[in-house]
């Protein structure tokens, strides 16, 4: 609460406001909780308070009739449902917004888990997706923050991110490839692909059968034991497999009475590029060691800046938030947010953040929030600094062509090969009068502009001037009149008042409306940042 009148402090009221914003989304339907979903996967895009409201959105929905799915189980397949499997459960596991699974045996006598695709799902949800659409470019004519926040960008981003969600096939083939990635790793368990009584809208899996992770019991399982596997798996996918999964929450993290670990649920998953890994590593390693100009230079170099990025004040702001999270253990820091921190500092400073790395920090979040529970006296520092140690070594191991430092000695030779060339060029370009210089300025951009108002403005004003001496000259003459009014002079009369008062709107309202700045909205009070 405020201070003195009792009213509630402004940390409570936007916290109102996202549990608001997430019952909205819940009540529009299907393809309003997955955009909702999306959301919560951009910390870069939103206040930490409207992406943990939007991470509790559930996806359920009331469950379709057996008879329904086992339609659709032939449609996809081509095959009646009983050629196909032996049995299908009538109750099912799960039933979400877009699909509904299902425990069934095959012919083989396997038991698997069948995800079957509501029918007409992806009709409704390409209409709302055309709204969406609409609304975007309303936000992008009212709003000011446009070069951060880009409507139509995160309606298409949500576009891509719900179509390859529609498509099954898109699941199996992350299925099979983390299986591939995974294959030496005997700890980990990764759902095996019947791609015979799969398709578009149906996937058949092994069904696998465990605890959640953050429900076992001390007794049959070590927590710190699994809370290391846990680590080591996610270090593998970020800096070996460069395929990670990006909703690891405990529902989808499994363990089995053999004490291994299954991942389940890949509809969302995150690909890194050996360049976002190497990156990767060198922050990780910056942000060990506490050092705020790497990491303000690495956040620069990856990010998109909307504007001039003030570095100095950038990297103060950055080593404040290294100093409170350096020497301090999982279970003194608060909820998952060095990175989250990380980000929020890359909005305020109006850079945007790549895809991959906004589902890096959702994957971070949930990944350490799994730690807390299993082991939360883990120093995280400490437990992570050999993998980084390890995997910094060997891309700069010498004797590995997929070495860092090989990739270094070739760019160097070329580089030392081309400049010669370029300066050459240069040099031969500025002797002949070819040389050219493009410059960009806000303010040159800004005169051009006005300019152009300038230009508008005196065309209309010439047309109204002609328009009204027209007039004029056609009262005198009075060659075509009705009862005595002269038909020209009064049109000329009229389209000049239409003229002016087109112009004058125009140049006095409209040229001085100003967008809706959403950071003042959103931005933390002076007292929350310490």
């Amino acid at each position: 609460m405020a201070e003195g009148d009792g009213a509630p402090s402004p940390e409570v009221l936007r916290k109102s406001t996202a549990i608001r914003f997430r019952e909205l989304l819940a009540d529009l339907g299907p393809t309003f909780i997955k955009m909702g979903q999306v959301l919560s996967t951009r910390a870069d895009l939103l206040p930490k308070a409207y992406i943990d409201e939007l991470g509790r959105l559930q996806d359920s929905a009331p469950p379709i009739p057996l008879e329904a799915v086992r339609a659709q189980i032939q449609r996809a397949l081509g095959v009646p449902w009983d050629e196909a499997f032996a049995a299908i459960d009538e109750q099912p596991l799960a039933s979400a917004s877009i699909a509904q699974v299902h425990r069934g045996r095959t012919r083989t006598g396997d038991d698997v888990a069948i995800k079957v695709q509501r029918p007409d799902i992806r009709s409704r949800i390409d209409t709302d997706l055309d709204l969406l659409y609409y609304l975007a470019k309303a936000l992008e004519a009212v709003v000011e923050e446009v070069g951060v926040y880009t409507p139509s960008g995160i309606v298409e981003e949500f576009d891509r991110a719900i179509h390859e969600e529609l498509d099954f096939e898109n699941e199996a083939r992350n299925l099979r490839a983390f299986a591939e990635a995974n294959r030496e790793r005997p700890y980990l368990v990764v759902p095996k692909v019947y791609d015979d009584l799969s398709g578009r809208t149906v996937l058949t899996m092994q069904f696998v059968e465990g605890t959640k992770i953050t429900e076992i019991g001390d007794a049959q399982y070590d927590r710190k034991e699994l809370a290391k596997l846990v680590v080591q798996e996610a270090f593998h996918q970020l800096f070996e497999d460069g395929l990670f999964h990006a909703d690891p929450h405990p529902g989808n993290l499994v363990v089995l009475p053999d004490k291994r670990i299954a991942l389940l649920d890949f509809g969302l998953i995150g690909r890194l590029t050996p360049a976002m890994q190497q990156t990767l590593v060198m922050l990780t390693l910056a942000v060990a060691l506490g050092d705020p100009d790497t990491v303000a230079r690495i956040l620069y170099r990856v990010g998109i800046p909307d504007t001039r990025t003030n570095l100095g004040a950038f990297r103060s702001d950055i080593e404040a938030v290294l100093k409170r999270y350096m020497g301090r253990r999982l279970e003194e820091i608060d909820a998952g947010s060095l990175l989250r921190d990380l980000l929020d500092l890359a909005v305020r400073y109006r850079i945007r953040i790549p895809r991959e790395y906004a589902l890096l920090s959702r994957a971070s979040v949930a990944t350490e929030g799994i730690i807390r529970q299993l082991d939360p006296k883990m120093d995280i520092a400490a437990t992570v600094l050999p993998y980084v140690r390890e995997i910094l070594f060997g891309r700069l191991s010498p004797g590995s062509l997929q070495g860092g430092l090989m990739r270094g000695v070739l760019r160097l030779q070329e580089l030392a090969q081309d400049v010669p060339a370029q300066l050459s060029q240069i040099l031969m370009d500025l002797e002949g009068g070819k040389f050219l210089v493009n410059v960009q300025s806000r303010q040159l951009d800004e005169l051009t502009d006005a300019v152009r108002r300038l230009a508008v403005v005196g065309l209309a004003g010439m047309l109204g001037a002609a328009l009204v001496v027209g007039a004029f000259f056609s009262l005198s003459r009075q060659p075509w009149s009705f009862h005595g009014v002269p038909i020209l002079g009064v049109v000329a009369v009229a389209l000049a008042a239409m003229l002016f008062g087109a112009v004058g709107t125009w140049y006095f309202v409209v040229l001085r409306l100003r967008k809706i700045e959403l950071s003042k909205w959103f931005r933390r009070p002076a007292a929350g940042r310490q």
